[in-house]
């Protein structure tokens, strides 16, 4: 069976690419196709194999504006020739999922969410104050046309698969499609608990872009008087960097070994915005620490209320404050939150793939789920 992977576009190692990179071991002999490619910033599992660019690939500076070229994904996606797979699986969030298949292949898409900026977070990535009035004027029409588009092709996937319930809930508004729940895989072998002290410090693990709110994370480390470091990098780092001080700080990237040394070390990791999943606070839970997360999205899929951290109700300074003096001031179970954690392993996230590849080559080829 040839197996065709379809991903967003490949430029470093974040949640979508850890997704990737366990796929690649469940379909080892699979090719690889994606918008943009920059050689080097994909793990080693990633870069075996056979990957193929888009004609964004080719365009001036795509390797560093790829999103700039946006209105261009449609057309881009759709010319990738697919003849000779039997199976297509794409990772989306963008435009992958609306490859175009051969009539004899199946598509399984494994949906990291609808496209966020084109159906309901306009404001957050291009409002009046993000990129000015003008140009927000400009994309307006241009992202609307994206998300009928989006809409449109979404019958070109046999079958969805939801990385969380939140996630399912939104391929049914947007796509009108039912979904399966696979978790991310999240690498259980690599973050553990271990012995070294608690320090009074939270921590947030964020790339630092608008709907992350690591502002407010910021404002209420200073409202509850504690101190916060913030580990990653984006767009917003100089506008994050003016606000720190007085216990907040920002350290720019951080390795893997030094990011699970700040989880273990950490009274409690901060998730402060909604996400479709959030596999950070899932990390941290792996090194036996809880979490304090929003309400809503993926963490009412990974977050126990008492068990493993602390869900607050609202998206405010004040909610937010009042979730890490409570956790702060818990007894918390280390073995207990490790073991939950363990739930979203790289090998449970293998098993439900492998399993639900298998019933999509099974089904009678005008099924669809």
């Amino acid at each position: 069976m040839r197996v065709a992977l379809i991903h967003d576009w490949l430029t470093g190692m974040r949640g979508g690419e850890k997704v990737l990179d366990a796929l690649c071991e469940v379909f080892p002999s699979a090719d690889l196709f994606t918008l943009v490619y920059v050689p080097g910033t994909a793990s080693p599992t990633i870069e075996r194999r056979r990957i193929v660019g888009s004609p964004v690939q080719w365009l001036p500076g795509a390797a560093r504006r790829y999103r700039e070229y946006l209105p261009l994904f449609p057309f881009a996606i759709e010319q990738f020739d697919l003849d000779g797979y039997d199976l297509v699986i794409s990772t989306s969030h963008c435009a992958a999922k609306s490859v175009v298949v051969p009539g004899r292949a199946r598509h399984l898409c494994y949906c990291l969410t609808p496209m966020r900026y084109a159906w309901d977070q306009f404001d957050a990535y291009f409002g009046p104050a993000r990129v000015g009035a003008r140009k927000s004027a400009l994309l307006r029409p241009i992202l609307a046309w994206l998300a009928r588009w989006d809409r449109a092709t979404a019958g070109r996937v046999h079958r969805y698969l939801a990385i969380s319930q939140y996630v399912a809930r939104r391929i049914a508004v947007y796509y009108n499609r039912m979904s399966s729940i696979v978790f991310p895989p999240v690498d259980t072998d690599f973050y553990t608990p271990d012995q070294a002290p608690v320090s009074s410090r939270f921590l947030v693990v964020s790339a630092l872009v608008p709907y992350k709110r690591v502002d407010l994370a910021m404002a209420a480390a200073r409202r509850a008087g504690v101190p916060l470091t913030i580990v990653g990098d984006g767009p917003d780092m100089a506008s994050l960097q003016a606000l720190a001080g007085g216990g907040v700080e920002l350290v720019g990237r951080k390795t893997d070994a030094e990011v699970r040394d700040l989880y273990r070390s950490s009274i409690a990791t901060v998730l402060p915005g909604e996400e479709d999943f959030g596999i950070v606070p899932v990390e941290a839970q792996a090194c036996g620490r809880p979490v304090v997360a929003l309400g809503r999205g993926g963490a009412m899929d990974t977050v126990v209320p008492g068990v493993t951290g602390v869900l607050v109700p609202d998206l405010t300074v004040d909610a937010l404050a009042d979730g890490l003096r409570a956790v702060a001031r818990l007894p918390w179970d280390s073995a207990a939150i490790r073991s939950h954690a363990e739930r979203f392993s790289r090998d449970a996230f293998k098993r439900g793939i492998a399993r639900a590849a298998s019933e999509l080559m099974a089904a009678p080829p005008d099924r669809t789920w």
